[in-house]
């Protein structure tokens, strides 16, 4: 038996530190918040969605990218900065923007995407974990027939590597979910990921901590990682303010802080903040809310029903560290929804919030070995941190022990 340090305790962390614990390691838990998924996990789309597996790189990104900076309904936004990390990452993130690095990099995503969806499976026949689960399969919307047909052509890519991406025409929209009846002529027609699920990523999170809490996984709360300590080719030392640790395995999931934990020894993680939007609305009481979730593809607001609560979200702004929010940026995200589903949720009692997904230049995460003999790698998984986050543990859980991974990490490593 090993003993395993995981730092950060998201979706990421705690999923890492499950996996860690079928091995037979003695895990601790590093967070500096006061709980699970106080973070980046605390308020996503809750859609394990391998149907939404596509590079945010794209010859399509740079376009949108620049039209924000003077329209505010773009799905991209940016907010030009002198930051030298957002600089060499914008940089690179400009070099995958070609139809060839696309098509690869979302090769890659949806693969892991489909792996992981399976792993969780296991996961939660395991553990019955809870979590406002809906296996109802979800909706990608598309107002124009110039983009319903693009999308029905890229989505071959995902076809290819096992993905159920059906195709819907209005009529069909209404009988998935019944809710949409009423505003299905807004559409041209639908994509249908039959296979993909939704469910509340905080809330399963927090319950999976607590079902490794009963079974002698440590969580060390409130305790903030200021620096690795190297030692030749081991991390001897991770220096907290309350103290410092030390392990016979070190997993790095901090999300868009790893970059600040790895710089300093010497590992450059090509990671940067994107920003992304969220409102929670109760719907006890109201007609007509969604039975499944689904994305108004166009302007990418995606709304994931959540037992009693609505999620919407939208937005990817590169605007740095920054999770402070305003009414103004929820505007236009509550104008879709309440289109969709005027009378779905009380939107007057909605609670906002923002956080930050740790994004590479071509989408996928960074697992494994570094360097460092007992230093692994299990961050940036971007916007799909609910979706990768079980295949992702189970692979880096298979490197540790010496096991084949079992889909290839071709774009994943260091």
């Amino acid at each position: 038996m090993a003993k395993a340090l995981v730092l950060g305790a998201g979706i990421v962390g705690v999923t890492m530190a499950y996996e860690l614990w079928r091995d037979g390691h003695e895990v601790t838990v590093v967070d500096r918040e006061a709980g699970p998924a106080e973070f980046t996990s605390f308020g996503n789309a809750g859609m394990i969605a391998p149907g939404h597996a596509y590079a945010w790189a794209s010859p399509a990104s740079p376009k949108i990218l620049l039209k924000s900076l003077w329209r505010n309904d773009q799905a991209l936004r940016l907010k030009p900065s002198l930051d030298p990390a957002f600089l060499k990452w914008m940089w690179k993130f400009w070099g995958q923007c070609s139809a060839e690095h696309a098509a690869v990099n979302t090769q890659r995503k949806v693969r892991l995407c489909n792996y992981a969806q399976s792993v969780f499976h296991e996961t939660r026949a395991e553990t019955g974990v809870a979590y406002d689960a809906n296996d109802g399969g979800i909706l990608y919307l598309f107002r124009s027939p110039s983009a319903f047909e693009a999308a029905n052509s890229k989505a071959e890519i995902l076809r290819r590597e096992g993905s159920d991406i059906g195709v819907l025409d209005v009529d069909g929209i209404a009988q998935k979910d019944p809710a949409l009846a009423h505003s299905k002529d807004q559409f041209a027609g639908a994509l249908f990921g039959g296979r993909d699920e939704t469910g509340d990523c905080r809330m399963f999170t927090r319950n999976l901590a607590s079902w490794l809490g009963e079974r002698g996984v440590a969580f060390r709360w409130g305790v903030t990682i200021r620096s690795l300590e190297a030692d030749g080719d081991r991390i001897s030392g991770v220096i907290t303010d309350l103290g410092t640790l030390s392990a016979d395995i070190v997993v790095l999931s901090l999300g868009v802080y790893s970059p600040h934990l790895a710089k300093p020894v010497g590992i450059d993680l090509p990671i940067y903040p994107v920003k992304g939007y969220s409102m929670t609305v109760p719907v006890s009481g109201r007609n007509n809310a969604p039975a499944i979730g689904g994305i108004d593809e166009e302007s990418l607001v995606a709304y994931t029903p959540m037992g009693d609560r609505l999620r919407v979200t939208a937005t990817a702004e590169f605007s740095g560290y920054r999770v402070d929010h305003s009414t103004d940026d929820f505007r236009h995200m509550t104008s879709v929804v309440k289109g969709l589903f005027p009378d779905g949720a009380d939107y007057s009692k909605a609670e906002y919030w923002a956080g930050l997904r740790p994004m590479t230049p071509e989408g996928t995460p960074i697992l494994g070995a570094t360097r460092f003999n007992n230093l692994w790698m299990n961050t940036g998984q971007g916007h799909m941190g609910w979706t990768m986050s079980h295949g992702a543990g189970r692979l880096v859980a298979d490197l540790i022990a010496g096991r084949k991974p079992a889909i290839p990490l071709d774009g994943m490593t260091l």
